[in-house]
């Protein structure tokens, strides 16, 4: 198991401070919101990732990956009924996985609640063939560039559009490609009130990728989110990915959030 921190809490700060300041803390890794980086991926040049490529060597940190896709630029949707906007977030999502290779990432979470929900007048069914065809896509190119495409459940206060873990795995098993895969939320599985530990059993062949949180929205161990239980289930399934701490409330500093999250987490590890 690896501890990694998001970087979007880091506000205003250059990528490579984030970094270095991940790598003094101790940290294995950082995810990367792409909208914190550029409005659109398309605008990052092969300089400039070769530079956050080095910038991450240098400081001795990995690059968990990316997640956030669909944050900007805006009118992106995974399965709107629009065949064009549809076609658009596709080739964006393509345009990602080239993105998330180019920095020797390895994971893409596929979460963006609001560009996924379903939207009328399509049926359940149908946006769902819709996402599916996509991440079919997506899986495909992933497959070449040695990169996994994780699906994100999410509370169903964000999206009506798999909100329950076992949906993500339903998703998973109809796409079939060794790199579609799923991740599991610490928020989001206990704003739905289910067991985390129970739900780590039932996806253990398909979890990928973990955000570590708590039923706040804030860093693991400051909510209700019974977290050493988790910590001995991930082992005992021999999970071997990213514990990503990502958060929802920035204060009161991004220094503090990544400081005390990995003092809390790293003795349970």
């Amino acid at each position: 198991m690896k501890l990694a921190i998001c970087n979007e809490m880091f506000e205003k700060w250059k990528i490579e401070d984030v970094f270095s300041y991940a790598a003094e803390l101790g940290y294995d890794a950082v995810e990367i919101a792409p909208f914190t980086l550029a409005d659109s991926v398309l605008d990052i040049s092969e300089a400039e990732r070769a530079r956050i490529r080095k910038a991450a060597k240098d400081a001795n940190i990995e690059i968990a990956g990316l997640h956030w896709l669909l944050v900007s630029p805006p009118g992106l949707y995974i399965n709107h009924p629009d065949a064009d906007i549809r076609n658009e977030t596709r080739d964006y999502l393509l345009a990602l996985i080239e993105l998330c290779a180019d920095l020797d990432g390895k994971i893409l979470v596929f979460g963006s609640p609001q560009q996924r929900n379903v939207m009328e007048p399509l049926t359940f069914e149908q946006a769902w063939d819709y996402a599916q065809e996509t991440f079919a896509a997506g899986a495909e190119l992933a497959g070449e560039k040695d990169v996994i495409l994780c699906m994100e459940p999410l509370s169903s206060d964000q999206t009506d559009f798999i909100s329950h873990p076992d949906q993500a795995v339903e998703m998973v098993n109809a796409v079939n490609h060794p790199n579609f895969q799923m991740i599991l939320d610490a928020c989001s599985t206990a704003k739905e009130g289910l067991d985390m530990p129970t739900q780590i059993r039932n996806c253990a062949k398909h979890l990928a990728h973990f955000h570590s949180n708590d039923d706040n929205g804030y860093l693991p161990g400051s909510g209700n989110v019974d977290y050493p239980p988790i910590i001995e289930t991930l082992k005992e399934i021999d999970y071997s990915g990213y514990l990503s701490t990502e958060v929802f409330d920035f204060k009161p500093d991004p220094k503090t959030i990544a400081k005390q999250s990995i003092e809390f987490l790293r003795p349970l590890i």
